[in-house]
């Protein structure tokens, strides 16, 4: 790296986390004055609210707003660049337009990677905690799913609860169906089952009755605590507000194919966020394109025009982004699509302002 890119690297990371740093300030004292009657009304602990809820919003805000800073600080910086000629200077001295781009996409690979391991590792180990606060201080983040609940946990395969509590973690009225050609193999009963916690789909079911049927001989098996293995989770049997908030890449992944091998319906808003969490590293690298090729000519209105016309690009790629990701829960559109048509787009306008950019 030359003397020329350490400087528009530092430039670039430098502004970006100074004013991604203003931001969350920003954020979190517009928060606190929001929230601070409900952690009064639940006598939330200070040490925890701040430990707790805000040090871990931190790393969930920056990813929340990464490429759009990112944005913001190429343009930014690249426009007083401009507007002190810099620019003019470096690209007369024989340095091509693509060579002067070096340095900013080695920045925005950096922030695309810090981006990738946010959202995929570190937030949802977060999150626990945040969620966790919040769940006790702020919202009910787990609402029960009623009475008479059924869900499918395999091919063939039913189980029945007439209720379940979430606090207690035990379902009344259980019932376990396995069928084969249409016709019933197995079948256990019972009054109870409790979740055990040696592992999230261990299960105990106390007393028992277990049916097996094989053509027209029946046997029917009575005891009790009779621990098993389901693929049975407890949020099945409940709803858990925005649960994938707290799951890394791999066991969102699991979770999904979980979630169509048993049938269960909201699917699709998990396979959109999965998908989310991949293409918005790769929004940053467009983004740093777009920025680059806009601001490093120079022109009449200077920094504040630049930023202008920035942050309207920045604001029609996050309405892009949210319309396409309503269609993707609603059916209309490919998850996968959802996620990655707003980038396909903008890539498109990023290679139109490189080919219109100074040279």
């Amino acid at each position: 790296m030359k003397k020329i890119d350490a400087y528009i690297f530092k430039k670039y990371l430098g502004t970006f986390f100074f004013a991604i740093s203003m931001l969350i300030l920003v954020v979190i004292i517009f928060d606190v004055s929001e929230n601070i009657d409900s952690f009064l009304k639940h006598n939330a602990p200070w040490q925890k609210v701040v430990v707790d809820y805000y040090i871990m919003s931190i790393p969930y805000y920056i990813n929340l707003f990464i490429h759009l800073f990112a944005f913001i600080a190429v343009v930014f910086f690249t426009s007083k660049m401009a507007a002190r000629t810099e620019i003019v200077a470096i690209l007369s001295s024989g340095i091509s337009f693509w060579r002067f781009l070096y340095p900013y996409m080695l920045a925005a690979i950096s922030i695309g990677i810090m981006s990738l391991y946010f959202g995929n590792f570190l937030i949802p180990k977060t999150n626990e905690i945040r969620r966790q606060f919040k769940d006790e201080y702020m919202e009910k983040l787990s609402q029960s799913a009623g009475r008479n609940v059924h869900v499918q946990i395999g091919k063939d395969e039913f189980v029945y609860v007439e209720s379940y509590n979430i606090v207690r973690q035990h379902g009344y009225k259980f019932s376990w169906e396995k069928y084969e050609d249409n016709e019933l193999k197995f079948k256990v009963m019972s009054d109870m089952l409790y979740h055990d916690t040696v592992a999230i789909n261990s299960w105990n079911i106390d007393p028992y009755a277990i049916r097996n049927i094989n053509g027209r001989e029946e046997t029917l098996t009575k005891g009790r605590n009779l621990d098993t293995l389901l693929n049975l989770y407890p949020t099945d049997l409940y709803k858990m507000k925005e649960d994938f908030e707290e799951m890394n890449y791999f066991e969102l992944r699991d979770h999904i194919l979980s979630m169509k091998e048993k049938g269960s319906e909201g699917v699709k808003a998990y396979e959109v966020e999965m998908h989310t969490r991949m293409s918005a590293p790769a929004a940053v690298l467009i983004l740093t394109l777009i920025g680059a090729a806009l601001s490093s000519r120079k022109i009449r209105g200077g920094i504040g025009m630049h930023l202008g016309i920035g942050i309207t690009i920045a604001f029609a790629y996050i309405l892009f982004m949210q319309v396409s990701k309503s269609f993707a829960i609603s059916g209309s559109l490919s998850p996968f699509l959802a996620a990655w048509i707003p980038n396909f787009i903008f890539c498109m306008l990023g290679i139109y302002l490189l080919i219109k950019a100074p040279k």
